[in-house]
């Protein structure tokens, strides 16, 4: 009983407890940050890639760091806004149209598709008589068809609320991205101070660099990806002839940022192409439309895995795909700190089995 009593066995236990209070409550920080990942995620990936356009901002207003924060942040969020309030005003003025389009079909039923449609090779016949049952007996036609039209419906509902809550993520990264901006190296001192007390001032600063250069390897792989795409894009909008060039490469733009892809905007314009009867314009379209979604799925992990300074490549390619296979778009950043601090841990233990 002595024993039990005693001074070691107390602090042992006393330190038991408080390891169980800061797991629980490590535990109830991630629970309410969680929500916040891919807020934090956009805003590392503009913080890293806008430093230094925001530095050179800021020595233009002589050191004005607020200012330049709030110059920066409200350039960005007009760039990503500018597709949605475009969108949201072309459906208001069209608005009366699509109700006087039901309106018609109610009454006077399904219109006759177009001999653009009805001509088309392969498909044409198949549509014409489909469409053909579907004016007659529109019930007895979708029989069968419940679930893939309920599957479209809510595909399209989730999709497009998914792509307005990504919009929100990156207007809250982008002001987040300010502050850090407007900070300076503060927040980065307090994180470099933990580290060096927790891991010493060696093993913490080589982890530190670790982290920062995988996160800046898929910060610059993400937006040069997006800007590559987007440039691209617009040459073949140009190429093609259509309007709202610039409209379609911001879209563009948006999308390969939030990893929905490029393919949203091109397959319409391939399909608008082909029911206007512009056959070569299609295909056209069809073609550069898949040369842009392969430069997206191919250029991104080689421009982040080129981009992690000191870490090898097959290091960072291997987290990329890896943590967006198992994450999705937040993934890459998990997967490539993962793999990054991993790598930095297992190089410096073999590093001092080396020296012993």
């Amino acid at each position: 009983m002595r024993y039990a009593d005693s001074p070691s066995s107390r602090s042992i236990l006393e330190t038991a407890l408080v390891l169980l209070l800061l797991l629980a409550l490590l535990l109830a920080l991630y629970d309410v940050l969680k929500i916040f990942f891919g807020v934090f995620t956009f805003a590392l990936i503009f913080y890293v890639s806008m430093e230094q356009p925001y530095k050179w901002l800021a020595r233009l207003l002589k050191r004005k760091r607020k200012l330049a924060a709030t110059i920066y942040a409200v350039i960005l969020i007009l760039i990503v806004a500018l597709p949605f309030i475009y969108a949201i005003a072309a459906l208001g003025r069209h608005v009366k149209d699509i109700l006087h389009l039901v309106d018609d079909v109610r009454v006077h039923g399904l219109p006759d598709l177009p001999d653009t449609v009805t001509g088309m090779p392969y498909v044409g016949d198949t549509a014409f008589s489909f469409w053909q049952h579907l004016q007659e007996n529109p019930r007895e036609t979708l029989i069968g068809y419940e679930h893939q039209v309920k599957t479209i419906l809510y595909h399209i509902l989730t999709g497009g609320a998914g792509i307005a809550g990504a919009a929100v993520q990156i207007i809250l990264g982008i002001i987040t991205s300010a502050f850090l901006l407007a900070g300076g190296d503060k927040i980065l001192q307090m994180f470099r101070s933990t580290l060096q007390h927790l891991l010493g001032k060696r093993d913490g600063l080589s982890l530190l660099y670790a982290t920062a250069h995988a996160i800046k390897g898929v910060s610059i792989g993400v937006m040069g990806t997006a800007f590559i795409a987007t440039l691209i894009s617009w040459i073949g909008f140009a190429i093609a002839g259509l309007h709202f060039k610039v409209l379609l490469a911001a879209l563009v733009f948006f999308l390969v940022l939030i990893q929905v892809g490029p393919l949203i905007v091109w397959a319409p314009l391939v399909i608008w192409a082909a029911v206007q009867g512009h056959t070569g314009t299609a295909i056209f379209l069809g073609i550069y439309g898949a040369a842009v979604l392969a430069v997206d799925a191919v250029l991104k992990p080689i421009l982040i895995a080129k981009s992690g300074g000191r870490l090898p490549f097959l290091v960072l390619f291997i987290g990329v795909v890896g943590g967006m296979a198992a994450w999705g778009f937040t993934g890459m950043f998990k997967g490539a700190i993962i793999m990054a601090v991993f790598y930095t841990v297992f190089t410096s233990w073999l590093e001092r089995k080396h020296l012993s």
